[in-house]
């Protein structure tokens, strides 16, 4: 029985055919980027391919491929598994099931790399990603496992080759929870553009033109 925020549909698997269908989806589902992109007009969409001008392009999510940063060395067997099917574990500070599932993670000993859904845009990139708005939201991989269930994720993370109990060296510490959407600094050359549309002059009331200081799609 799953606990999401949202109630999500139960799913029946056959015993014989179980294993292999859990296999089947890791091995084929690929891990997914998604990127925020910003228009001229300040319209801001999401989508999984690169744009072909990427100044104003923040990646989103990205596949982990390692234990992170300057820590200590995983175990080859472990290391091996996470580079093929990277745990990412999306969830919000309200969300009781989401601590229940950062609890089964973190006592089994997966590397995991978690998100924070805190904002609008969070929200809408969770959507993106995963076509729902419920929590907690688990990848293996490709694997998306919406809704938490301990004995289903512990099916999947079983079926990805994860080690049952935790081989994690005792100077291991996890990364700290970083936001889905990245909040985008100004860069020079955008601060520099901006400053330049303020200094403009202005014209004599004539035809409207576009209205810069409400760009259409924003939405807080």
């Amino acid at each position: 029985m799953k606990n999401g925020i949202h109630p999500i549909p139960s799913r029946t698997w056959g015993a014989p055919v179980l294993g292999a269908a859990l296999l089947l989806t890791l091995s084929l589902a690929q891990a997914q980027t998604v990127y925020k992109i910003v228009g001229p007009d300040g319209k801001v969409t999401f989508s999984d391919k690169p744009p072909v001008t990427p100044s104003n392009v923040t990646p989103i999510e990205a596949s982990a491929k390692s234990g992170g940063g300057n820590g200590p060395v995983l175990p080859y067997e472990l290391r091996q598994v996470l580079s093929k099917y990277p745990v990412t574990l999306y969830t919000s500070s309200n969300c009781a099931p989401c601590r229940s599932a950062v609890t089964l993670l973190s006592t089994r000993g997966i590397p995991f790399t978690e998100k924070t859904v805190t904002t609008s845009e969070d929200a809408e990139a969770l959507q993106r990603i995963s076509g729902e708005s419920s929590l907690p939201f688990l990848t293996i991989g490709g694997q998306q496992l919406k809704g938490f269930s301990d004995s289903e994720w512990t099916q999947y993370l079983d079926a990805a080759g994860y080690p049952k109990a935790s081989v994690l060296p005792p100077q291991y510490r996890r990364p700290a929870a970083t936001a889905l959407v990245a909040i985008q600094k100004s860069t020079p050359a955008a601060k520099a553009q901006e400053e330049q549309t303020q200094a403009a002059p202005i014209q004599a009331p004539a035809a409207p033109a576009n209205n810069a200081a409400n760009p259409a799609g924003i939405k807080f």
